[in-house]
């Protein structure tokens, strides 16, 4: 008896695979241990497997494609539905296998090893520059106790630490002195290391073509664009630049009911990295718009005559998910007339 499809609850060590056969027969619900896995499938005709798109998936996802299988990854949150009463291994590998077959179901993308490289140097940023905020909140608000007031910023921040580290002394008692010293060396390192990041993601935008089309869009920067290449590549999994801007979240949440259409507030339901890179864009944009007007395009200044800034922001990023979709897409420049 041939198996037709597989659903691979993955894990650390030991992965549970549920297989059934062409007539819905159940052929297998078995764990594996990881040094199983490859020669298991190895052995098996090709055949459909769907996997969550967790940690590792894209990795496993790559090695059994390898294999001649059809590898697909699901989105965690649309497995759910598919689990019936109780939690397990081989209930959720069951669940992942009926959810495969399913016409309508979505799926994500297998990452290539040089998008999750690309995409290494975003998440190490990110929790970097996470960990900076922190620092920095904290050291503001411990010299502060002190009577110290320093300016918000991260360039007010950063010149106090210079001064610090550069023999100012406090008319403080050594103690709090030490630990500020301390302190102001743990925020440079830091900084330094952010630095480093950037100038990285700077030079590998020069290399990548994708990320240098999509340079040409107004509003979106070199971590922008190497963000975006990272985590979709060319972009045609998607139908089109609305499912792109839905899968980031920065579409109207739609709550109709009796023939009723009724819009609210945006989704927030995609990636919340990316999105927020697009409206932090959008936002240095805007502060363009109304220090040079003469730079800006018609429709951002009478969408700011009618909005609120910060909704004119996030309705730019909106659009400019829809550009960045058709630039991949269609492997153009960004040409304002066509937009």
């Amino acid at each position: 008896m041939q198996v037709t499809t597989i659903g691979l609850d993955l894990a650390k060590n030991v992965f549970q695979v549920h297989g059934i056969t062409q007539d819905d027969e159940v052929a297998f619900n078995r764990p594996l241990r990881r040094a199983q896995l490859l020669s298991f499938f190895s052995k098996l005709e090709p055949c459909l497997i769907g996997m969550e798109a967790c940690s590792s998936a894209h990795h496993w996802g790559r090695e059994l494609t390898e294999l001649g299988h059809d590898v697909r990854l699901i989105p965690p949150i649309y497995v759910k539905p598919y689990v019936k009463r109780g939690k397990s291994d081989a209930i959720d590998a069951e669940a992942i296998c009926e959810a495969v077959t399913r016409p309508t179901m979505r799926f994500v993308a297998i990452k290539t090893v040089e998008q999750q490289s690309l995409l290494s140097l975003h998440r190490a940023r990110d929790l970097l520059v996470r960990q900076r905020t922190q620092l920095i909140n904290g050291l503001r608000g411990m010299v502060a106790e002190f009577g110290v007031y320093v300016a918000r910023g991260i360039a007010r921040i950063i010149d106090f630490a210079e001064s610090i580290l550069a023999g100012e002394v406090l008319d403080l008692p050594d103690i709090a002195n030490e630990v500020i010293h301390n302190m102001c060396e743990q925020l440079m390192a830091l900084h330094a290391h952010i630095r480093w990041y950037e100038n990285r993601l700077k030079q590998v935008a020069k290399e990548d073509a994708g990320v240098r089309l999509l340079r040409t869009i107004p509003g979106v920067g070199a971590v922008t664009a190497s963000a975006i290449i990272a985590s979709i590549g060319d972009g045609h999994q998607f139908e089109n630049g609305r499912a792109f801007a839905a899968w980031l979240g920065l579409t109207p949440s739609n709550k109709s009911s009796g023939g009723k259409e009724k819009l609210g507030r945006i989704t927030k339901m995609g990636d919340q990295y990316l999105r927020s890179l697009l409206v932090v864009g959008m936002t240095s944009l805007v502060r363009q718009t109304r220090s040079h007007p003469e730079r800006a395009s018609k429709w951002l200044t009478s969408l700011l005559e009618r909005k609120p800034a910060r909704v004119a922001t996030v309705a730019m990023a909106n659009k400019t998910a829809r550009i960045v979709w058709a630039v991949l897409t269609r492997n153009e420049p960004y040409n304002p007339h066509t937009a």
